[in-house]
């Protein structure tokens, strides 16, 4: 079989991405911005169980053209991970916006002009769920609106790019999926931490005094990882926005602070919420992806407590 192509390769979800297809026989190729950590998504691949004898490293950036043809060149599938998560918002919202929709219509074009057989992208719940609606009930059919007042750079840069690539995809040969996952924990296999296990490792070690007021829906990133296997393979996914989320109802950072004091120990992680309105839980639904793809999510608790066995495995945290 040819080699699957996975952007962004030493990502929080790309290395599980990769772990994955690697586990199930197929050799993968990916994207890297430079080869000079090469022998970390190595190590980290290999955390997660696979054997990185039938991987492959190639050079290209979201943000050039150059190296985008070589990395599609014989490829059937791409998995497109790769996309800026900021801690912080950054004071320009084109600084997130750019980057997500053109680097997301890069890798579309080559994946086309290849003759790519499909492509799973991922996208996020912010392009579906981050315009207010009554009762706050979500399915892929809803759609956050762009010019929603208000509205972060971050859910306005996913829904452009998402929105974006659906139109340039709907004349094309390539098949195209997207998967839209509520916040995602779980295990790092990386020592350079993503945004989510950053917010649990600052609960764990006393960098987050105060919880910020949020409501969240939670997926475990081996069950992204899954879906986005399942999505590729099955005929009936072609065209279909899925859904990413535990089946336990939307949480809050205080809960889980909570959850990690009570199951861990966690003596830092702070019992106070940041003062404001109280927020509505969304209801997310995973019906579309347990129904068409037969995908089952570990339950959320599961998730953020071996998010945490995961740090303290890799000495990623401090007690103060």
């Amino acid at each position: 079989m040819s080699p699957t192509l996975v952007t962004g390769g030493s990502g929080y979800l790309s290395t599980h991405v990769i772990a994955a297809l690697l586990r199930a026989g197929r050799d993968v190729r990916t994207t890297v911005r430079s080869l000079d950590r090469e022998a970390e998504l190595r190590a980290a691949v290999r955390r997660g169980d696979a054997d990185d004898s039938g991987l492959e490293l190639v050079v290209a950036d979201l943000s050039a053209d150059d190296g985008w043809e070589l990395a599609v060149k014989g490829v059937e599938e791409v998995h497109h991970v790769a996309s800026p998560i900021p801690i912080v918002a950054p004071d320009d919202p084109e600084e997130l916006i750019r980057p997500a929709r053109d680097g997301a219509l890069r890798v579309l074009r080559a994946a086309r002009d290849a003759g790519v057989r499909r492509v799973v992208l991922t996208s996020s719940f912010a392009a579906v769920g981050y315009t207010p609606k009554p009762g706050a009930e979500f399915t892929e059919d809803d759609w956050t609106d762009p010019d929603t007042p208000g509205l972060a750079a971050y859910p306005r840069s996913k829904t452009i790019a998402e929105r974006a690539a659906w139109d340039f995809m709907r004349d094309a040969d390539t098949e195209l999926v997207t998967v839209n996952p509520t916040g995602i924990f779980g295990p790092t296999l990386t020592t350079k931490l993503g945004s989510s296990a950053q917010l649990i490792k600052l609960m764990l070690d006393g960098g987050m005094p105060v919880a910020p007021r949020a409501r969240f829906g939670v997926v475990d990133v081996r069950d992204v990882a899954d879906l986005h296997l399942l999505a590729m393979a099955a005929p009936q996914a072609a065209g279909n926005r899925y859904l990413a989320v535990s089946d336990d109802p939307a949480t809050s950072f205080l809960e889980l602070a909570t959850l990690l004091r009570t199951h861990r120990g966690a003596t830092q992680a702070p019992t106070t919420e940041a003062p404001g309105p109280d927020l509505p839980r969304p209801v997310i639904h995973n019906t579309r992806a347990r129904t068409d793809l037969s995908w089952t999510p570990r339950p959320a608790p599961q998730t953020i407590l071996e998010t945490a066995d995961s740090l303290r495995t890799l000495a990623l945290f401090k007690t103060r």
